[in-house]
């Protein structure tokens, strides 16, 4: 068996590394020496706060600059803006560890220290890794800030779930520094899924029944945006067709919104021939009501009693007529015999990879902001932990990043 070919070296980039202060602020000090060892330039911004678990001086020493703390505010005699100095010099903000309050800071636009001043004045990618306690990281004031700034395109690596210095367990650990160092090797590479169209359903479909009821389910969308997200971040021409969700549009996506399966067919079809991978990530429903009252059914009505249905069509399993060449992937969300069912459905609907979701669990699937699912394809079987539904979509986009490039290199 032939070794494999070894990666090529990432592009030298100047990376500015912010340290809050949180105990897992030592992690830095390991950060900032991969950096150099990889190649790249490296400065450091150390809040107030962080100085109490690593000093500047480690710091300095490791990056081989003098640390950048709250005296730089006021400058160093020479007149330069020195937050705006840092901001010019960087290609990549690094803020690890990102603690609560700092990423408060951050995503209110706040600029009290050197760091959220330089922060505020940088246009390019900010990497962020955020460390707290569990009880932390789950408040919805945290996910609230920590979307807004997903939402202006920064790259949040973790947190990890494991021991935590308090002697709990759970999530929001710091994620390691490699993986760190990986986020921001990626961002010195092409973009992998550049000059590829991506086409993503996501949602419920809604079917009336008069001008009051409607037929659905209980899909929010949320892991189709997640799925369309990472699509647009690796670069690819991302066309999201939406159900009826209270979500906004992802950065760089282009949005066709939906409400029946018969418009979510309409669209999907549309876009179909052009697209280089398919994801089926929507709930749709298989059945719709044959007749649509025109006026408010009244309660004691008999058409209330029974209502007539007929199937809908199965976009899934017409794809691969419009898409011959694309790879597509369906979703079963399944509460019984999970990975039986969605092997079942990969036969039958002529997919590449169908993704097992058991949405009987109420701590992922429908509504939760985690998801742990099971891709499926011809022969090949993947298992994907419980995590956040944008780790997992970037995870997932990886995997099938790897069979669009295998399925290039097969000949003709």
């Amino acid at each position: 068996m032939s070794n494999p070919r070894p990666a090529p070296a990432p592009t030298p980039l100047n990376v500015l590394v912010g340290v809050s202060g949180g105990i897992a602020a030592y992690k830095a000090a390991e950060l900032v020496r991969l950096l150099k060892k990889a190649g790249h330039h490296v400065r450091c911004a150390a809040t107030r706060a962080s100085t109490s678990f690593v000093t500047p001086l480690t710091l300095e020493v490791l990056s081989g600059h003098r640390v950048y703390q709250e005296e730089y505010l006021v400058g160093d005699g020479s007149g330069d803006e020195l937050h705006m100095t840092a901001a010019r010099w960087a290609d990549v903000i690094c803020v690890a560890p990102a603690t609560a309050h700092t990423l408060a800071r951050l995503a209110l636009a706040l600029a009290d220290d050197f760091l959220s001043t330089t922060a505020l004045a940088f246009d390019g990618p900010l990497v962020l890794a955020p460390a707290m306690h569990t009880v932390m990281w789950q408040q919805e004031g945290v996910a609230a800030h920590v979307e807004a700034l997903r939402r202006r395109g920064a790259i949040v690596v973790g947190p990890a779930t494991g021991a935590l210095a308090s002697g709990d367990v759970g999530v929001g650990r710091m994620a390691e520094p490699r993986e760190i160092l990986d986020a921001i090797h990626r961002l010195s590479q092409p973009a992998p899924l550049a000059g590829q169209r991506v086409l993503i359903a996501a949602g419920p479909t809604r079917e009336a029944i008069d001008p009051v009821r409607f037929l659905s389910n209980r899909s929010t969308g949320k892991m189709g945006f997640a799925l369309a997200r990472a699509a647009a971040a690796r670069g690819a021409a991302t066309t999201l067709v939406a159900g009826p969700v209270a979500l906004e549009t992802p950065p760089g996506v282009e949005r066709v919104d939906v409400t029946t399966a018969e418009e979510m067919r309409r669209a999907v079809e549309v876009a179909a021939p052009e697209a280089d991978l398919i994801v089926m990530a929507a709930a749709v429903g298989d059945y719709r009501p044959i007749e649509i009252r025109s006026s408010k059914i009244k309660k004691g009505d008999a058409a209330l009693d029974s209502i007539a249905l007929e199937r809908t069509e199965d976009i899934l399993a017409g794809l691969r007529a419009i898409a011959p060449t694309a790879l597509i992937v369906g979703f079963a969300a399944e509460t019984d015999d999970v990975i039986d069912n969605a092997r079942s459905k990969l036969e039958s609907k002529g997919a590449d990879f169908i993704v097992a979701n058991d949405v009987s669990r109420s701590d992922v699937g429908f509504a939760s902001e985690e998801n742990e699912v099971t891709i499926l394809g011809r022969g090949s079987e993947a298992h994907f932990e419980r995590q956040s539904k944008l780790h997992l979509a970037d995870r997932m986009l990886a995997h099938f990043e790897r069979a669009l490039a295998n399925r290039e290199r097969q000949p003709a």
